[in-house]
């Protein structure tokens, strides 16, 4: 697949979009911003809701793909999430097919799959086997659920309409890691930026899963789907271990947010403000 030039990048004011508003271009794309709120200094960006479907189709007339990363990135009750992350991916996909897209990378989650136990090795610098990214999911909350059903959403697209997607489950994307759990699946920024130009760019994709984190000394999942595509993760969440763990401790296998890859999420999970 040649490189797209044109990409739009859905959420374009949330705190991911903005990082990649920023770093995206670098890697030679011109973006077509869209969101539900004005983007400060972009004024020609698209304020649209992922429920306007006509609104959504112009969006993406013309574009050689698409980057989706709108919608609710906590937990909130599901009429909210089947509105804004189910209804509304369901709505991308198919102004993405009508309008002849070819490619679509889908800011999946580690939520999806935020029941797997984390890997337990006998040290945290050696935490164990890989979880791989064909391990069953098992959502952590409605908001991990409606990135199962994005995975599967991407599935239906590609064998039936030839529509390809890279799912990408995002571990933690901040300037730095701000917990234990965090450096295991941590990507930075600019690691971000580089898997989503390495989703964007891999011939014959299909529908292929990835984890999104950089190359972290505590990794806890594998990354051979993402590597495949030509990621090369530059960053390593280890520089910052020494004074996390000296703020907060190791992680106590006895601590069910620290018992499995969803992390608080699967007992106290951060509600959606809005």
């Amino acid at each position: 697949m040649p490189a797209p030039r044109t990409v739009l990048l859905t959420g374009a004011a949330g705190g991911l979009g903005t990082l990649m508003r920023d770093l995206l271009p670098a890697h030679g794309y011109e973006l077509r911003l869209l969101d539900l709120r004005p983007i400060d200094g972009e004024p020609d960006a698209i304020l649209a809701d992922l429920a306007d479907r006509e609104a959504l189709r112009e969006a993406v007339r013309g574009v050689d793909a698409i980057v989706h990363l709108a919608g609710i990135s906590l937990e909130a009750p599901f009429e909210k999430i089947l509105k804004a992350n189910i209804e509304g991916t369901y709505h991308l996909y198919e102004a993405a097919r009508e309008e002849g897209v070819g490619r679509i990378v889908f800011a999946s989650s580690n939520h999806s799959v935020g029941f797997t136990p984390r890997p337990r090795g006998d040290t945290p610098l050696d935490p164990g086997a890989l979880i791989p990214v064909d391990t069953p999911r098992r959502p952590d909350t409605f908001y991990g659920l409606s990135k199962s059903f994005g995975e599967d959403l991407a599935q239906l697209y590609w064998d039936k309409h030839g529509l390809e997607t890279v799912s990408v489950r995002i571990g933690s994307c901040f300037g730095e890691p701000t917990s234990v759990r965090m450096l295991s699946i941590w990507m930075s920024p600019a690691d971000c930026a580089r898997l989503l130009h390495a989703a964007l760019t891999a011939e014959n994709v299909g529908h292929t899963i990835v984890y999104g984190s950089s190359a972290n000394t505590r990794l806890w999942w594998d990354l051979s789907s993402a590597r495949a595509l030509g990621y090369e993760p530059q960053d390593d969440s280890e520089p910052y271990a020494e004074k996390l763990i000296a703020e907060q401790g190791e992680l106590d296998p006895e601590n069910i947010a620290h018992a499995y890859l969803g992390g608080h999420f699967v007992s106290d999970p951060p509600i959606w403000p809005y």
